[in-house]
């Protein structure tokens, strides 16, 4: 048996970025007293969601992980309570910037950079303005507590993302997410439907998912949103085991056999019975029509 304990971390995030990353400790701290071994934390936790809105000002944020005030922070705090943390950041290498997470193992190593690869444009997502494509691919990291794989915020619409982690030898999918209202529209709600996106590749892979969301209201000039909370964490059969409310800080947690999902997924044979050679149109736009 290898048992692992996973938490998310739900929390509000303000301007001041050095109340944000003691607060997140605060939290960390909270769900390695519970047991955790993985703890998952929110989007760029360091400051606002300054995407709402195009701002050069804010490209100030953007740094290289070894300058990166809550990476730095939380190898520290890592080390200390032997955790593994993957901590998303808005990193600067040379004139790229990235939307990207820094995967903290237990010993306080920066074990490698994910960039995000799927960066939405819309209103009040406007994050084309300030990152570029991920260009590391899709990564899994062996952890002192597990093998894990990392999507951040859009990339969980995204069921081939998971499906290639999962190939790579994920045994635990995370979600470090910003996600609420629509500025546009704030009928819309799309709580539900981003929920079962991700149960559904915690279904489809076998695989534990967890998502951790910020809350509250953040406003930037005539745009707001409200980030609707609503972390979880989904056993392998796409069951959510675990949920905040929309409005609360929160820290949840679920412990998993790792050995015993790695065991199912092979009974299954979802695996082995894939055909690769069936799914080309996949690495097509239009699905490998022709002229």
């Amino acid at each position: 048996m290898r048992q692992v304990k996973v938490a998310a971390v739900q929390m509000r995030c303000t301007e001041e970025i050095g109340e944000n990353i003691v607060r997140a400790e605060q939290l960390v701290r909270e769900a390695a007293a519970r047991g955790a071994q993985i703890i998952l934390l929110p989007e760029l936790l360091e400051t606002p969601y300054f995407c709402q809105k195009q701002n050069p000002e804010y490209y100030k944020y953007a740094a290289e992980p070894e300058k990166n005030r809550a990476v730095q922070w939380f190898r520290n705090v890592a080390r200390d309570l032997s955790v593994v943390i993957p901590v998303s950041f808005y990193e600067k290498k040379h004139n790229a910037l990235f939307n990207s997470v820094a995967v903290i193992d237990a010993n306080g190593t920066v074990l490698g950079i994910y960039r995000k690869s799927h960066i939405p444009d819309g209103p009040g997502y406007e994050e084309k303005f300030y990152f570029s494509p991920g260009d590391t691919g899709f990564r899994v990291w062996q952890t002192h507590h597990g093998r894990i794989g990392i999507g951040i915020c859009w990339d969980q619409w995204f069921p081939e993302a998971a499906r290639v982690m999962a190939l790579m030898g994920a045994e635990i999918l995370l979600y470090p997410t910003a996600i609420g209202s629509e500025p546009c529209d704030p009928t819309i709600d799309s709580r539900d439907h981003w929920q079962t996106c991700m149960l559904g590749h915690a279904a489809a892979n076998l695989i534990p998912v967890i998502a951790a969301n910020r809350v509250g209201t953040e406003i930037m000039e005539d745009s707001k949103i409200t980030f609707y909370g609503s972390s979880f964490i989904a056993g392998p059969q796409g069951q959510k085991l675990s949920e905040a409310s929309r409005e609360e800080e929160t820290v949840l947690t679920a412990e998993f056999d790792l050995d015993r999902l790695e065991a199912e997924r092979i009974e299954w044979g979802i695996f082995r019975d894939r055909r690769p050679e069936l799914y080309k149109s996949l690495t097509t736009f239009d699905g490998g029509s022709s002229y």
